[in-house]
């Protein structure tokens, strides 16, 4: 996949479609992009495969 947007992008569109995700949320230290993502799937009740949809998604609008 190509990135067009940037992560801070991505997070703000994330956080305008799902008003519940705060900052904390988005929160990782260097190595745990996996966890930070299974707690973000987690959260918004999505598969992991859902969740890579939709940063897919994001990267198109």
């Amino acid at each position: 996949m190509d990135i067009i947007r940037s992560w801070r992008e991505q997070k703000v569109m994330l956080k305008w479609r799902y008003p519940i995700l705060q900052d904390l949320d988005f929160a990782f230290e260097e190595g745990e992009r996996e966890k930070m993502c299974s707690k973000l799937a987690e959260k918004l009740n999505k598969t992991r495969s859902e969740l890579e949809a939709l940063f897919a998604d994001l990267q198109l609008h």
